[in-house]
């Protein structure tokens, strides 16, 4: 059994107006340090097999199918055993 560690993010060529608020929101609480901030999805999946190819293959069309918006998003993905 593999887990696939995905992360999904906006592409840098679009402004990430949630990612804008929450540095505005630091900004305002005294966080004047805080940079650029850019907001994403964490996900993790357990897949059935331990066929790393089969694994890489299937986490990429879930990716490409449903977890991400690949117009405006990137995604990148991990997979380990699980333990």
């Amino acid at each position: 059994m593999l887990k696939a560690t995905v992360y999904v993010t906006i592409k840098q060529s679009v402004l990430d107006v949630q990612g804008t608020a929450v540095q505005g929101a630091l900004h305002s609480m005294g966080f004047d340090e805080v940079g650029k901030v850019r907001i994403g999805k964490y996900l993790e999946v357990e897949l059935n097999t331990s066929d790393t190819a089969v694994a890489e293959e299937r986490v990429k069309a879930m990716c490409e199918k449903l977890l991400a918006n690949t117009v405006i998003e990137d995604y990148r993905y991990e997979l380990q055993p699980v333990k």
